[in-house]
């Protein structure tokens, strides 16, 4: 469901065509399915952050990785 609001609400970034959509979004519906069955996601403290290269609100995989 969020993919389908991401192509209504953003017509100009995806246009009638296939397109990868963001994995922020991914990481979204991810963060969702575990709350969903009892698992507590932390977040990254800064120095973990920082330390890994990543922004501490994701997304968290290298761009070279695909779902």
């Amino acid at each position: 469901v969020l993919a389908q609001i991401a192509l209504w609400t953003d017509i100009e970034s995806y246009p009638l065509g296939v397109h990868m959509l963001p994995k922020k979004l991914d990481e979204e519906v991810a963060a969702s399915h575990l709350a969903k069955i009892g698992v507590k996601l932390t977040k990254l403290t800064p120095t973990q952050a920082e330390y890994l290269g990543l922004s501490a609100e994701g997304p968290f995989k290298p761009e070279h990785y695909r779902y």
